[in-house]
């Protein structure tokens, strides 16, 4: 049979607890006292013996009840005592139903912040985590429990906006190239009167679409496996991974140079693969936006407790005011879209931006219009110790 809810709750367990124990507790010292005072006073029964009376010409009258003094302090206790025990079972029964009542309504009281954590649960929804318990009173194991459910609840709130925002971003730029595609097969490759050059032309603009497509979609990849528990950080020397994207990533369709300023020995835990694209993203995005002839620089150092990475060009620039939002998803700036023929996904920075976070640093961008951009990458170095933030200046200057 089914216990009612009542009966299998903490606050009925509570209850009990708390009136058995006082039952116990109270009992107890009604106990102590009861003995206590029996072995103090010796209380005994009356002993009742009769004597013959006279009057005063000593002549016999009757026979009364005599005792002696002694016997009566005795009896005098022995009824007190009777008394006593009578009270203190009248006592304990009174004080275990006051005490179911006072455990009752205790026992409620302490676990009202529960109740309270209970209700703003039920109601927060995988679409709606904008509710907070923000439970109120002193600061106990119970307010500390809710302060941490409502800090994980605001990072669940963050995530959840930021993926419906990259699915929102996503699904808005992979429209664009499919109805490219769907365009074109329908109105040039589908048409029997379509003449070679345009088809040709067709052709070339699907696979253009096709390739931003792809481009996209490993960049979605990349985003959504750094927030995977599958990489492992390692051992690693950041000059030697600078070295390595420079080789990987660096590949010019026209004339540019790539200039070295790297130091030697810089070691750090990390991810190699991860922050091997960081670099090549960076040195791509140079690439692309460098004059010809111009120089890229890489460069590799140390400053107090941390490790930069830089990667500079001589490219347009970037406004002050667009400055804030490179590392955002899918922003593009004004000269940032590049040819019609190389459009970016416009995730680029913005993985940069989650590699370099994930391993505890921070990235940051330098530009001036018509000088170049610098685009620096802050990571804390194997042996750092302390809080010491990492610091904001262009170490390339």
């Amino acid at each position: 049979m089914r216990r009612p809810d009542v009966l299998r709750s903490i606050r009925f367990r509570l209850t009990v607890i708390y009136s058995t124990l006082l039952f116990a507790l109270a009992g107890l010292t009604l106990a102590v006292i009861y003995v206590a005072v029996a072995q103090a006073t010796s209380p005994q029964p009356i002993t009742e013996r009769t004597a013959k009376v006279y009057n005063d010409n000593r002549q016999y009258v009757g026979t009364m009840t005599v005792a002696d003094v002694s016997q009566i302090e005795a009896a005098v206790n022995y009824n007190t005592l009777q008394n006593l025990r009578t009270y203190s079972l009248i006592a304990l029964g009174g004080l275990f139903v006051a005490s179911l009542g006072i455990g009752w309504v205790l026992s409620g009281r302490v676990l009202r912040p529960v109740g309270a954590i209970t209700r703003t649960a039920r109601e927060i929804q995988a679409t709606d985590l904008t509710r907070r318990i923000r439970l109120p009173g002193p600061r106990d194991e119970l307010r500390d429990l809710a302060d941490t459910l409502d800090s994980m609840l605001d990072r669940l709130d963050r995530a959840f906006r930021a993926q419906r925002q990259l699915i929102d971003d996503a699904s808005h730029e992979l429209r664009s190239p499919l109805a490219i595609i769907r365009t074109h097969l329908d109105a040039t490759l589908t048409e029997p009167d379509a003449t070679t050059e345009e088809r040709a032309r067709a052709v070339a603009v699907v696979d253009r679409a096709t390739t931003r497509m792809s481009r996209l979609v490993e960049d979605l990849l990349a985003t959504a496996r750094r927030h995977a528990d599958a990489l492992s950080d390692t051992g690693l020397d950041l000059t030697v991974i600078a070295r390595e994207a420079g080789e990987e990533s660096f590949l010019p369709d026209r004339p540019l140079h790539l200039r070295h300023r790297v130091t030697p020995g810089l070691p750090m835990i990390g991810d190699a693969d991860a922050l091997r694209r960081a670099a090549g993203n960076l040195l791509s995005n140079a690439v692309r936006l460098a004059p010809t002839g111009s120089t890229v620089t890489l460069g590799t150092g140390r400053t107090g407790s941390w490790l930069w990475l830089a990667v500079a060009d001589q490219g347009p620039g970037i406004a002050p005011d667009d400055l804030p939002r490179v590392f955002d998803r899918f922003w593009r700036g004004a000269d940032g879209a590049g040819s019609s023929r190389d459009r970016r996904t416009g995730l680029g920075l913005a993985i940069v931006r989650q590699i370099v976070e994930s391993h505890g640093g921070q990235v940051v961008a330098f530009s001036e219009l018509g000088v170049g951009s610098t685009f620096v990458l802050w990571l804390p170095a194997a042996d750092r110790a302390g809080d010491e933030p990492a610091p904001t200046i262009n170490p390339l200057s």
